[in-house]
């Protein structure tokens, strides 16, 4: 056995109290930004994922965020057994959920109603963490129009110009952000507890059809931020719409503001990735900008 699977079958072994020594592994689908594999004694399986040891703070982050929506007792998610450093990567390792890409999405738009009821006094979260492989400043702000201005859109846009994509996108990025209030006329949101990267990817079903969401980037916000990001690449049953808007109904500047809360994650793939996200970015900036014009 390889020194890194004796010494993550060790922090396994102590974590849950009780004895595991990896008898197979087998590459997954699943990281994303970071290699995932299933690792597995015979009797126990878990989900391992890793990356170089310098990320370790994304994988504290990522435990800590999936404690964290555990205590809302609303969505199932993958337990966070351990994380560490081991021969010299970071690791960190899941409850081990088989999962399906069909199940009950009624109960998950539900559950994510329920999940949105838990609240903080400010927007933001305990800690910075990370979208993707973005890092993601979440310092707690009392009024939400400041903190999408300064810890989301202007953050992303900053990084941009960084990133050498100026010109319009960099113009018309000033100009929405200097004017966010005309897109929350009558519309105060409370800090809910979000997912923040609820993409179709970051879900599931078990078996018996229960949902599962993994993979999350959480902070106090907006509750129409997931809703929005649920929309943006598709992957949603219309049940889980229906049933999240029949559980708690949405207000009609939603419509609107699912592109300006979009725009976050499209500014953030053309981070990551360049090419086509850059001017789709710019072509979202320009859209918003017509409707305060």
């Amino acid at each position: 056995m390889s020194a890194l699977l004796t010494e993550i079958s060790a922090a396994i072994s102590r974590a849950s109290g009780s004895p595991f020594s990896a008898a197979h592994s087998r590459t997954v689908h699943g990281g994303d930004i970071s290699q995932a594999f299933k690792l597995g004694d015979g009797s126990r399986t878990f989900f391992i994922k890793l990356q170089p040891a310098a990320r370790i703070a994304l994988f504290e982050t990522e435990a800590a965020g999936l404690a964290q929506l555990q205590v809302a007792q609303a969505l199932r998610v993958p337990q966070a057994v351990c994380h560490g450093i081991a021969a010299g990567q970071a690791y960190l390792v899941l409850e081990y959920l088989p999962l399906v890409s069909q199940g009950d999405a009624a109960l998950l738009g539900r559950q994510l109603a329920q999940q949105h009821r838990v609240t903080a006094p400010q927007f933001g979260w305990a800690r910075d963490n990370w979208i993707g492989a973005t890092p993601q400043p979440n310092g707690g702000r009392d009024d939400w129009i400041d903190f999408w201005r300064e810890q989301r859109l202007g953050y992303q846009l900053r990084q941009a110009a960084e990133n050498g994509y100026g010109g319009a996108l960099q113009t018309d990025g000033e100009i929405l952000l200097a004017h966010l209030d005309a897109f929350f006329d009558g519309h105060m949101p409370v800090p809910s507890l979000l997912h923040g990267d609820l993409w179709g990817g970051n879900h599931g079903f078990l078996a018996n059809g229960d949902p599962v969401v993994f993979d999350p980037a959480v902070y106090f916000g907006d509750r129409e931020c997931d809703l929005a990001m649920s929309e943006l690449f598709g992957g949603f049953a219309p049940d889980f719409h229906a049933a999240y808007r029949e559980a708690w109904p949405l207000d009609a500047g939603y419509a609107v503001r699912k592109t300006l809360y979009n725009l976050y994650h499209v500014l953030n793939h053309a981070n990551m990735f360049g090419g086509s996200y850059v001017a789709q970015a710019a072509r979202m900036t320009a859209q918003l900008l017509a409707h305060i014009r």
